[in-house]
């Protein structure tokens, strides 16, 4: 799960450093391209987090396990808020929905597993 985390929280800075520096074209409606931005607060803190509770968890800190759950839970939500909205936009392109589904179902796997709770138990299913 670490390594997941640390891929995720990774990834989160990349996309960010890309669609800075241009490499992602913009949206076509520049209401897209605010929306977009309005996630950067959200992803930098959930990736910013996210790497602390990793170095956290490498010098076994008790702290640890506080900012992980923070940093999955700051994660979760953007990747929920951001499917959301594209439910309601009515749009499916899978190039944003993959990323999203993962930003917003990993948390919840790597949360049962910080508890304890075998994969097949997460969500109350068995």
């Amino acid at each position: 799960m670490k390594r997941l985390m640390l891929a995720t929280d990774l990834g989160l800075l990349a996309y960010w450093v890309v669609t800075a520096t241009g490499l992602i074209p913009p949206y076509p409606e520049q209401v897209l391209v605010d929306w977009n931005w309005s996630f950067l607060t959200l992803d930098l803190l959930a990736a910013g987090t996210g790497l602390v509770a990793l170095h956290l968890a490498r010098r076994g800190h008790p702290e640890a396990r506080s900012a992980v759950l923070i940093s999955l839970a700051l994660t979760h939500a953007a990747g929920l808020v951001a499917l959301s909205f594209w439910v309601l936009r009515g749009e499916y392109d899978l190039a944003w929905w993959l990323p999203n589904l993962w930003l917003a179902g990993f948390p919840i796997v790597a949360v049962g597993v910080l508890f304890g709770c075998p994969v097949e138990t997460v969500g109350g299913r068995r």
